[in-house]
Formats: structure tokens, C-alpha cells, sequence
């Protein structure tokens, strides 16, 4: 995608970035990455819901059904819970579970507005097949 802006994040204080002595080449891959597009839509759907930004975030998450076998979880949480991985893209924070960390490392969230489609769209390296509609995969 070109229009893919990466933003820089760094897990919270605690969370695990990596394993310690293995140097991955090129740009690190774990993580997650979030478009200028996606985060001014999570900020203005966070004001809808009342959800602080100091405190709450954008929940992403990994569940298992659909069509392929997983499911793409998105929901807004008030506060991370204790084993969180927590992003910060430019003021907006987004929570992540370690189970569901395994297969979003690496991810990027995005989001578009066409006369076919609105929503976000995950774009997940990790994946090795996706339904049509793009909310389900396989690893």
C-alpha cells in the first residue's frame, strides 16, 4: 500500500519488544503499525464513546471462528489489563493480549472510506489466507 505512513510505537514500560542478543534484519517487524487514516478515525470514534485517551484505547484482538478459522476482534476498552501490550501512535493508545500478539505482530491497521467499503482493514503479514471479507484468516 502507498499509502501506508509508519508511525513509530514502543511497547510500555514492561511489555516484551523482542527477544534480548537476536538483531531481526532490516526495520524491526514485531509490533504493530497504524495508518494516519485509522488513528484519526479511532480519536473521532473515541469522542463518540466517551472513551478518555488518557486512560482507554482501541482494543485489538485474535479470536477463533469465521470463515477462516480466526477472527479479527476490534473494540474500545476504558484501561489495558494487566499483560497488555500497549501502543501509543500519536496519542491514541492500542491494547493488545499476548495470545493475540502472536498472530498481530508485524500488522498494520488501516482504514478506508470508498463507495464499495468503509471500515478498517488489517493488513497482516502473518496470514496465510483471508475470507472475502477480510475479517477472518488462517496462519
Amino acid at each position: 500500500m502507498t499509502n501506508i505512513v509508519t508511525i513509530g510505537a514502543k511497547p510500555a514500560e514492561g511489555a516484551i519488544a523482542g527477544q534480548p542478543g537476536v538483531a531481526p534484519p532490516g526495520p524491526p517487524k514485531q509490533g504493530l503499525q497504524v495508518t494516519d487514516r485509522a488513528i484519526a478515525k479511532i480519536r473521532s470514534a473515541m469522542v463518540k464513546e466517551g472513551i478518555s485517551p488518557e486512560e482507554g484505547g482501541l482494543r485489538l484482538g485474535v479470536k477463533g471462528g469465521g470463515c477462516s478459522g480466526l477472527s479479527y476482534s476490534i473494540t474500545f476498552d476504558t484501561h489495558p489489563r494487566e499483560r497488555d501490550r500497549i501502543y501509543n501512535f500519536d496519542g491514541v493508545r492500542v491494547f493488545v493480549d499476548p495470545k493475540s500478539f502472536v498472530y498481530l505482530h508485524g500488522m498494520t491497521l488501516d482504514y478506508e472510506e470508498t463507495l464499495m467499503r468503509q471500515g478498517f482493514n488489517f493488513v497482516n503479514p502473518n496470514s496465510s489466507r483471508s475470507c472475502g471479507c477480510g475479517s477472518s484468516f488462517t496462519v
